[in-house]
């Protein structure tokens, strides 16, 4: 039988943040920072000839799990938000929160963040474009990168569908809600619906596309990994149904169930990691066709990605709801400025990546002087833009 919470209970989770599930969100920007700032030094990236194979290991890593686990994340506070304010002013909030800092930064930060590209191929000399020009022409003719801001522009169409689901429909999030608390004690159930929930919304798209496509309108920098539209989509609803009936209570609580079984999921997470890698060096190394590995490759890494993705939104989520009576340092300091860090990154990213290009140095240097460089001077410089009140209540 399923049993609605006390209302109590939920009415204060919706007025209190709760750090435990404050903090992935903050790890997964650093992770963005760590995957931007070693994909230059991979073989896979082909950018610096300073190269070291761990750190293709990392954004493997990385790229098979952070951004779905992000999206599910977002999707926690969506329903207390629309709750509290109305689907008008939470549109209106998420547009300034997302929509405003997104044309932002593809109209200022991007052509800056891009403008070492156009360097490093054009020479002095060898052209009379200055920034302007390339800006311009970034804008008018393109191509329009939008970096790491699209995760913006599709959050914020998520939010949008979610804002209409919950006008028409209200009562569908909060059955669904109902359903993912009735489970709260059996997490083991709850993952094995989450694996198959996490399978099929990517399998189809992944096989039907594979994992290179970008779906972009026109020339527009509105892109999004084709394979991964219902993936991102399917992890944000899920986000936004697990925080339907009380976060504080249900299946992410703290003391819960799923919080104690850290030690489970874990495992689970790393032998379907060791199994992307085995079936990557497959592809690599056993494919004849490397363009068109067969289909029962493509099944078993579309299998192993999934349930990765899945496996990891259980570990993270709960490793920081076991501990979240820790302390955090760095993760707590970083907080506030988060958002502004993932926003401004990407600027010192490829200019520090730019600056050391053509020293030889070990490609761990290069890391670690691009990585400690973004991270403080994005950090330094949304610290003084948040001084701005304007900006505070944006970022």
């Amino acid at each position: 039988m399923l049993r609605k919470p006390d209302g109590s209970v939920q009415a204060m989770a919706a007025r209190a943040r709760i750090v435990p599930l404050d903090r992935p969100r903050t790890f997964v920007i650093l992770l963005v920072l760590l995957h931007h700032s070693v994909i230059n030094y991979t073989y896979f990236g082909h950018g610096d000839p300073m190269r070291w194979l761990g750190f293709d290991l990392v954004v493997l890593f990385n790229d098979s799990f952070f951004m779905a686990f992000m999206f599910f994340i977002s999707g926690l506070f969506v329903r207390d938000s629309l709750v509290r304010k109305g689907s008008a002013i939470f549109l209106r909030d998420r547009a300034w929160r997302l929509g405003v800092p997104f044309l932002i930064s593809v109209v200022v930060l991007m052509p800056i963040a891009y403008y070492p590209t156009f360097l490093r191929y054009h020479l002095p000399g060898t052209t009379d474009f200055n920034f302007l020009h390339f800006w311009w022409r970034t804008l008018t003719v393109g191509p329009w990168p939008s970096g790491p801001a699209w995760f913006l522009w599709v959050l914020l169409a998520l939010d949008v569908v979610a804002a209409a689901v919950w006008r028409i429909a209200p009562g569908i999030v909060d059955t669904l809600g109902r359903l993912i608390y009735a489970v709260r004690n059996r997490p083991m159930t709850a993952f094995v619906v989450f694996l198959t929930v996490s399978t099929a919304a990517y399998m189809p798209m992944r096989l039907g596309f594979g994992d290179v496509s970008w779906l972009q309108l026109g020339r527009f920098p509105l892109p999004i990994q084709t394979s991964r539209i219902l993936l991102y989509t399917a992890y944000f609803f899920t986000g936004v149904c697990v925080g339907a009936v009380s976060l504080r209570a249900g299946i992410l609580a703290e003391s819960g169930e799923l919080a104690k079984r850290w030690l489970v999921w874990l495992p689970y997470a790393l032998v379907f990691y060791v199994a992307i890698l085995v079936l990557v060096y497959a592809h690599h190394n056993w494919m004849v066709d490397f363009d068109s590995p067969p289909l029962l490759w493509k099944v078993g890494y579309g299998l192993a990605f999934a349930m990765f993705s899945a496996a990891m939104a259980f570990t993270g989520s709960s490793i920081f709801l076991r501990f979240a009576g820790s302390n955090w340092g760095l993760l707590d300091a970083l907080q506030p400025s988060a958002y502004g860090i993932y926003l401004l990154h990407y600027i010192f990213i490829i200019w520090l990546q730019y600056a050391v290009y053509d020293y030889s140095l070990p490609a761990v240097v290069k890391f670690a002087i691009v990585f400690v460089g973004t991270l403080s001077l994005s950090w330094g410089l949304t610290v003084l833009l948040r001084k701005i009140p304007a900006v505070a209540r944006m970022i």
